[in-house]
């Protein structure tokens, strides 16, 4: 799997920090930002059939 570097602001890193963890739903960080990438590209998908961007083909 590709490593990738981004930077987050401190403040966006705590919020994330707190569904981190054993008390949290995510086992790391790397799966709570590929969750929310996931979860983001699956909008931007209903947003885009919507509005007959995507292509079934």
């Amino acid at each position: 799997m590709p490593k990738i570097s981004v930077e987050i602001p401190q403040e966006l890193l705590e919020d994330l920090d707190d569904h981190v963890g054993d008390d949290g739903k995510f086992v790391n960080r790397s799966d709570a930002i590929r969750a929310s990438i996931r979860k983001t590209l699956d909008v931007l998908d209903e947003i885009d059939s919507r509005h007959g961007r995507i292509d079934d083909e």
